[in-house]
């Protein structure tokens, strides 16, 4: 019989797996857009990639499944691939400029404008609990945004992110009441694919080999960390899943390291530091009391 502790250990190695994939699609899109694999390509050819060859790997996995599906509702899901598109084509513009730690922890606010927003579109009430752990997660973000230095403008890119990735966050929480995650999955990916490649052609530029499998790479990532991610929420409860997907700032810091030869500096660490305890914190709290899955 399996143990607890054998348990959580796969739940552990899921979110482990899945902060990973997630991490290294943003390096691959930080490779794409700086021209490490050829001239380097406009994000929203990045996001092509990654909805489109996400949406394939998806595809197969309902055709071998054959889950039961049921009516989208198809408003939700179009806002909700809308805000994602948008996000994440921003987030691959931010990496592409600034340090991908910093990227990462600054994406990391979307909880905290999911609060924000659920309170008019939600109805929703929050406690003083929930306001101060945006605050810290704020302040934590003005420390990246560096007001003392120049202002990064690839800063207010990964900002514009979070705040569609917060967004998005709220038609998640109306779609997960009626559809199943796969469905999800499958109408967003689809349907995002169809938006990215209407947006894609008006800066079409032909990726090289490397390019295209660059591309290729980052779809099935973020289909393959989803996965991993749902099968970790499957099998146990969302406040203890929620706190390991900020392994994803460390994956960041790793690879960025490893691969552009970029330490973060102390101001890097400080604002990350303050910005994940805000926004674990608030994650915690908002898990705790409703425990959901988190789609990316």
């Amino acid at each position: 019989m399996e143990t607890s502790s054998e348990h959580r250990g796969r739940v552990v190695a899921f979110m482990i797996g899945a902060t990973g994939l997630f991490a290294a699609t943003s390096l691959l899109a930080k490779a794409i857009g700086t021209g490490a694999l050829g001239p380097a390509l406009p994000p929203l050819m990045v996001s092509l990639g990654r909805f489109a060859f996400a949406f394939a790997g998806i595809a197969v996995v309902v055709a071998l499944m054959r889950p039961r599906l049921t009516r989208p509702r198809w408003s939700t899901h179009l806002g909700r691939t809308i805000c994602g598109w948008g996000g994440i084509t921003l987030m691959f513009a931010a990496v592409a400029r600034m340090p991908l730690p910093d990227a990462t922890a600054i994406s990391f606010l979307s909880p905290v404008f999911t609060m924000m927003l659920a309170i008019p579109l939600l109805g929703e009430r929050v406690r003083p609990v929930r306001w101060t752990a945006a605050a810290i997660a704020l302040i934590g973000a003005a420390i990246l945004l560096r007001p003392g230095d120049a202002l990064q403008p690839a800063a207010l890119l990964a900002l514009g992110a979070a705040c569609a990735m917060g967004l998005e966050a709220i038609f998640i929480k109306r779609l997960t009441r009626r559809e199943a995650p796969l469905q999800i999955l499958l109408v967003n990916n689809g349907m995002g694919t169809a938006i990215a490649v209407a947006a894609a052609l008006m800066v079409w530029a032909m990726p090289s080999p490397a390019q295209w499998a660059a591309l290729a790479a980052i779809g099935l990532l973020m289909a393959g960390g989803q996965a991993l991610n749902l099968a970790a929420m499957r099998q146990s409860d969302a406040s203890f899943v929620a706190p390991f997907f900020y392994l994803t700032l460390v994956w960041a810091a790793g690879f960025d390291q490893w691969v552009f030869g970029l330490l973060p500096d102390a101001v890097s660490v400080i604002g990350a530091a303050v910005l994940v305890s805000g926004a674990g914190l608030l994650v915690w709290r908002d898990r705790a009391r409703r425990p959901q899955g988190f789609i990316r």
